[in-house]
């Protein structure tokens, strides 16, 4: 069943942007309330609350979009209507579902009565969205930008807090400064095609012989720095250790996660639906930022004896795993993306969730020896921290695994050995941080009698847990069916379909 919609009318428009439409609406009558009760008692929860239901909205939106085929049928292509989007746009929910779930108890126990909060998830969730459906390069900045200013208030939420202030004003003046270079490329692209809008872009640069165009190729060099600021590729990646570290821990995970992935999911499309018959100028480029990402991120992670700021080098490392995904400018590529990123989502959320059960005041003092006996007087909370750091690690009998051999695939048939190797290799390193965190809990006594007294946790959150670690495990064991969903979402990007321009149809709205 296709389900075929004019974006060229309103109604068409509507339908296919339903889901960000939803979570936009939804977000701004929460605000509302969040203003009109901001100190009531129980609203920040009662906020967070609704903003859960609120993405089961959207969710639901996505899935019926999905489920009925939808395509475009006119000649309109702001938004893509492709499995690939829709497929980013449940992972990006659930990565904002699982931060509020883990933040209704945090926020309560570190004081932090902001009810604000959970609007701008959802806002950071929309802005999200736009970045994994756009299909004009304004509509991706656009998506860029509402996801950028929310996060820069979430990461500085704490108003208390000297360190978050710091990472806040660190991570806008680092992102106006990424944003300038995004705007200006998309300005030259336009003057070399006359558009800005994907497939456009992609059917001009055959025919008017733009390939090796000076303007062409600075643009797409200014979006590389726009892109590689926000997926935190080296070099480009200075900023989110102290931002990562000053933030609050939920929005740390939110930000590893759902940030990344709506950024990456944006960079995946306009490599292959723009720049697809580029392939050979662009390889290159992904390459060396995928290499410099992975040798990087893992060698300064070993260094790390502050557990959130081994998390946070440890997100730069899996940067370039995702990269490595993309080099190759394949399907097979784009299916391992979908899967690895699903899977990396739910890793990191659960750890950075643990390193917030066991903390106080953002976690930064949290080393890795502080975690000593906790399997001792938490064996559950041990056990889920040990499933997320091994498939971290990608040690087999994990999902984690399964998603670095799917890369692997993916890499070594695009006739990239060299790169698979280093990454290979790079994995390897990674056992040199994530298994001391194992043998601290199992293998080493506490540092004094009730060193883990304090360590609380809510139902919620250990429900959320607990869903999470089963999922890595299961999955591990039996991808298939995730597997076949990552494929489907990267048939957006079959060579058929790439560069083919839908003429104006007759539909009903």
């Amino acid at each position: 069943m296709t389900m075929l919609l004019d974006l060229d009318s309103g109604l068409g428009l509507l339908k296919a942007a339903l889901p960000e439409t939803v979570l936009a609406a939804w977000a701004m009558l929460l605000l509302l309330d969040a203003a009109w009760h901001h100190k009531s008692p129980g609203a920040q929860r009662r906020v967070g609350l609704l903003a859960l239901a609120g993405l089961a909205l959207a969710a639901a939106a996505t899935v019926w979009l999905w489920a009925s085929g939808a395509r475009n049928a006119g000649i309109a292509t702001t938004l893509a209507l492709d499995p690939f989007r829709f497929a980013v746009d449940l992972i990006v929910l659930l990565a904002a579902a699982l931060a509020i779930l883990l933040s209704l108890d945090y926020l309560e126990r570190e004081r932090i009565l902001v009810p604000e909060y959970h609007v701008l998830v959802l806002l950071a969730a929309v802005g999200m969205m736009l970045l994994a459906g756009g299909e004009d390069l304004f509509v991706i900045f656009l998506g860029l930008e509402l996801m950028s200013v929310s996060v820069y208030v979430l990461s500085g939420i704490d108003r208390r807090s000297r360190v978050g202030g710091e990472a806040a004003l660190k991570y806008f003046l680092l992102g106006a400064f990424a944003s300038a270079f995004f705007l200006y490329g998309i300005a030259l692209l336009y003057g070399a095609t006359g558009s800005t809008r994907l497939p456009m872009i992609a059917a001009q640069i055959g025919p008017l012989g733009l390939r090796t165009h000076p303007m062409l190729l600075a643009g797409m060099a200014l979006l590389f720095v726009g892109f590689g600021f926000k997926v935190a590729a080296v070099p480009f990646h200075m900023w989110t250790p102290d931002v990562y570290d000053g933030a609050p821990t939920p929005v740390t995970g939110f930000m590893a996660t759902a940030v990344k992935a709506a950024a990456f999911a944006a960079l995946v499309r306009v490599l292959l639906e723009a720049f697809g018959s580029l392939h050979v100028v662009w390889e290159q480029v992904v390459w060396w930022l995928a290499a410099a990402t992975m040798i990087v991120g893992n060698l300064i992670a070993l260094a790390q004896r502050s557990l959130k700021r081994m998390l946070a080098y440890s997100s730069i490392a899996h940067a370039g795993y995702l990269l490595t995904a993309l080099v190759a400018g394949s399907t097979a590529g784009a299916a391992a993306f979908l899967f690895y990123l699903l899977f990396y989502t739910l890793m990191t959320v659960g750890a950075f969730a643990i390193l917030a059960l066991k903390g106080r005041d953002g976690e930064r003092d949290v080393l890795v020896d502080d975690l000593a006996g906790l399997a001792e007087s938490h064996p559950w909370l041990a056990f889920g921290m040990t499933v997320c750091m091994l498939s971290l690690l990608g040690f087999p009998g994990t999902a984690g695994f399964i998603g670095k051999w799917y890369i692997l695939i993916s890499a070594t048939g695009g006739g990239y050995g060299v790169l698979a190797t280093i990454l290979v290799l790079t994995s390897v390193v990674s056992a040199g941080y994530y298994l001391p965190v194992v043998m601290a809990m199992y293998m080493k006594p506490s540092s004094h009698e009730g060193a883990h007294a304090g360590v609380l946790v809510p139902r919620l959150a250990g429900v959320t847990l607990a869903v999470m670690v089963a999922a890595l495990l299961v999955f591990g064991l039996w991808p298939n069916r995730v597997l076949d969903a990552a494929r489907a979402g990267s048939h957006a990007f079959l060579p058929a379909g790439v560069h083919t321009i839908a003429a104006p149809v007759q539909v009903a709205n």
